[in-house]
């Protein structure tokens, strides 16, 4: 935590991973420090802005109506709401006239987007088996965020799978098929929204292998592209670089998916990924092949508080 004029900035510790006591323990304990240093020493408003658990949430508020740190009001940061590019916090207490509950403070500062990376390409390239991949990989990565994954497709195949699968294939299978919905454009506007509201410090979105409206409203709302295709689909995957070109989408990463290649080949890490790799196949754990290792680097190197 750390204070900066009215603002209380709050976070978690990059790369360190803990239950929830141990956070709240750690938050009181800040919290004393920054009232005994008389940096948090009560005020007309208090707004707060950063990431942090439910549990801690309430060990703040709590804290904070103590009398040697008593504010006027509070207002906390949604990343959801208001002008986009703009910092928005909403006020949560109030024992102030100035401030309402519910009332909107919008500020000139800056709020920083976070990376949003579409997954994307023909059906069948192994889009799902690379989403798996690239989340056990980064969480190996020190210090490295632990990446939130968005299933933009209703093929039944959320992130659940690739574990349940491990565990009983049929079962999983028979929940796929039973979860399976038609690919709609109200599916399409509301799993877009869910991609604009993302506030994790690195999300990966799973999407339709097919170029369509409804494909269009989401990839609209990513700031960054990997696209993977297999060989023989060639086509297919220049069509889906020329369409991530015309939404302005800039692609990270380009990856050919070959049946009979023995070993994955990196051809260029940086600054766009270029590889070939033996196909992915489902079940497999492929965190640990180079070219998906080297693509969780490049993706962890886009978000702003991670230390290059």
């Amino acid at each position: 935590m750390q204070v900066e004029g009215d603002t209380l900035r709050v976070g978690f510790a990059p790369g360190v991973r803990v239950n929830g006591d141990r956070l709240v323990e750690d938050a009181w304990l800040e919290l004393e420090r920054l009232i005994s240093s008389g940096e948090l020493s009560g005020g007309e408003l208090l707004k707060i802005d950063g990431a942090a658990s439910l549990a801690v949430s309430y060990s703040i508020a709590y804290r904070l109506c103590y009398p040697e740190a008593k504010y006027g009001a509070i207002a906390i940061r949604d990343p959801k709401i208001g002008t986009k590019g703009k910092k928005t916090y909403i006020v949560a207490v109030s024992e102030s006239p100035k401030y309402a509950l519910g009332q909107l403070i919008e500020t000139d500062e800056p709020q920083i987007e976070v990376p949003k990376v579409v997954l994307c390409g023909p059906p069948q390239s192994g889009k799902s088996c690379l989403r798996e991949g690239l989340k056990q990989a980064i969480f190996q990565l020190e210090l490295a965020p632990y990446p939130y994954v968005i299933t933009a497709c209703p093929d039944g195949e959320g992130s659940w799978y690739s574990a349940a699968a491990q565990g009983d294939p049929n079962l999983a299978q028979k929940l796929k098929a039973d979860y399976r919905a038609k690919f709609t454009m109200a599916f399409a506007l509301q799993a877009a929204n869910w991609v604009r509201s993302a506030n994790t410090a690195l999300n990966l979105i799973d999407t339709g292998g097919k170029i369509t409206k409804c494909n269009r409203q989401i990839l609209r709302e990513a700031t960054h592209a990997v696209i993977l295709y297999r060989a023989e689909l060639q086509h297919q995957g220049q069509r889906w670089q020329k369409y991530c070109q015309l939404l302005k989408l800039p692609v990270v990463a380009t990856i050919v998916s070959r049946d009979e290649d023995e070993c994955d080949r990196l051809e260029i890490e940086s600054p766009i990924l270029i590889a070939t790799v033996r196909a992915f196949k489902r079940g497999d754990d492929i965190s640990s092949r180079p070219v998906v290792q080297a693509l969780a680097r490049l993706l962890v190197s886009l978000v702003p508080q991670y230390p290059h």
